[in-house]
C-alpha cells in the first residue's frame, strides 16, 4: 500500500494554506535583488519588531540550551497585567493559529459545524475540515461580518462561531455593542471565538471580558505577529473562562512556545512607544494608499487593520505585474474575491513605490 492509501480519508480533501509569497522566491523568479523587493502581502509590520522585544530575544539566546518554560508563566503574567485578567484565563500558543487548532482538538468532530464569514480568515475553514466538522460560510455584508445572519446560521450542530474584528482579509470591524448582542444571543452549546489579531490597530477595540466574566462561552485570540512585529517567532494567546482554558491546555503540546518567543513577547508588551508609533504610521499609510489607489481609478477599502483592499480586475495579472516590479501583494482568489488584492500598509517609501508601480501597470493596460 502507498502512503495515500494509508492516510486518513479527510487528508485527501484537506485544503492547503497558501502564505504570502516569500521575498527570496520572487527575487529568484524575476532576477531581482532581495533588498529591492517590498513585501506587502502578509500584513507584517514594515517597521520591524519591537526594539525591546529584539533586545530580550537576543539576551534569551544565552539560555538556548534549556527548554522553555512549558507553562509560559512570565509571559502569561505579563499578559494578565496588560489585559486585566487572571493568569488562569490565558493560554499561549505557537501563534494564535495554534489556539484555533486547539479549539478544534477540544471541540470538533464529524457531524458538528463551525460558523464563519464567507470571506473570513481561511484557517477557520481549514481547522474545521481537519477535524471532520462542516464549515458553514455566511455571506458578508459590505465586506464585514453579518452577525445577525451568522446567528441565524447556528444550529444544534454548531460548536464554534468565529468572528475576526477587524476581519482578515477585508479589514472591516464590528462594534462592541453588536458583538455583545451576538454573545448574549448564542445558545449554551456554541462558543464564540473572537479573533483580535488586529485589535491593537484600533483606537478602542471591542471588549468582551465582561461577557467572559459573566459566564458566556467566549474565547478571544490575540497575536504578537502584527503590531509587535514578531511574526517570525510565532507567538499568540487566547483568554477565556478558566474551565475552557484548562481543556485547551490538555490538548496543547508541551514546550509549544520557544524560549526566545516568550522572552520577546513579554518585553514587547511593555513597548508602548513602539506600538503607538506603529499605530500612528499605519493610519497615515492607510490614507496614503486609499487616496493613491482611488486616484489611479481603483476602488479601495481602507478598513481598520494594517492593510487595504483594492479592486484591480484580474488579481492574478495585477499580482504578477507588481512582482516584476519588485512588489508583493496578496491576490484574494482563494477567498472567492478574484478581482481584489490585499495590500499591507507599508512605510511611506514602500507605499509610494506601490502606487508608482500601479500607475505604470495602469498605463500599460
Amino acid at each position: 500500500m502507498n502512503y495515500a492509501e494509508l492516510a486518513n480519508a479527510g487528508v485527501h480533501e484537506q485544503p492547503v494554506y497558501e502564505p504570502g509569497k516569500p521575498i527570496e522566491y520572487v527575487a529568484q523568479e524575476f532576477g531581482l535583488e532581495p533588498t529591492q523587493i517590498a513585501k506587502l502581502a502578509s500584513n507584517e509590520n514594515p517597521f520591524g519588531a519591537s526594539p525591546k522585544a529584539m533586545a530580550a530575544a537576543q539576551a534569551s539566546l544565552k539560555s538556548a540550551h534549556l527548554y522553555p518554560d512549558g507553562a509560559c508563566g512570565q509571559l502569561r503574567s505579563a499578559i494578565a497585567g496588560v489585559r486585566g485578567v487572571d493568569e488562569g484565563t490565558i493560554i499561549v500558543g505557537n501563534g494564535s493559529n495554534e489556539i484555533i487548532e486547539l479549539l478544534g482538538h477540544a471541540f470538533l468532530r464529524p457531524g458538528l459545524e463551525v460558523v464563519m464569514g464567507e470571506q473570513a480568515f481561511i484557517v477557520y475553514k481549514l481547522v474545521a475540515k481537519l477535524f471532520g466538522a462542516t464549515p458553514v460560510e455566511v455571506p458578508m455584508q459590505n465586506f464585514g461580518h453579518d452577525l445577525k445572519a451568522m446567528r441565524a446560521a447556528v444550529t444544534d450542530h454548531t460548536r464554534l462561531l468565529f468572528v475576526a474584528s477587524p476581519n482578515n482579509p477585508t479589514g472591516m470591524a464590528n462594534t462592541e455593542a453588536d458583538l455583545i448582542e451576538l454573545a448574549e444571543s448564542l445558545p449554551e452549546h456554541v462558543i464564540l471565538c473572537l479573533d483580535e489579531a488586529y485589535a491593537e490597530y484600533l483606537e478602542s477595540a471591542p471588549d468582551l471580558r465582561g461577557q467572559i466574566a459573566a459566564g458566556r462561552k467566549v474565547v478571544c485570540l490575540r497575536t504578537f505577529s502584527k503590531i509587535y512585529g514578531l511574526g517570525g517567532l510565532r507567538v499568540g494567546y487566547g483568554y477565556g473562562d478558566p474551565r475552557l482554558i484548562q481543556l485547551l491546555q490538555r490538548v496543547r503540546q508541551p514546550f509549544n512556545v520557544s524560549l526566545v518567543a516568550q522572552a520577546a513577547a513579554t518585553a514587547a508588551l511593555s513597548d508602548h512607544k513602539f506600538v503607538d508609533m506603529c499605530r500612528s504610521a499605519n493610519e497615515s499609510g492607510r490614507k496614503q494608499l486609499v487616496e493613491g489607489m482611488k486616484a489611479l481609478g481603483y476602488a479601495t477599502i481602507g478598513g481598520q487593520a494594517n492593510f487595504v483592499l483594492s479592486k484591480v480586475g484580474d488579481s492574478g495579472v495585477f499580482f504578477k505585474a507588481l512582482q516584476q516590479r519588485g512588489i508583493i501583494v496578496r491576490p484574494l482568489t482563494p477567498y472567492g474575491m478574484s478581482e481584489f488584492v490585499r495590500i499591507t500598509i507599508g512605510t511611506v517609501e514602500e507605499n509610494e513605490r506601490l502606487l508608482e508601480a500601479t500607475g505604470e501597470i495602469t498605463q500599460c493596460s
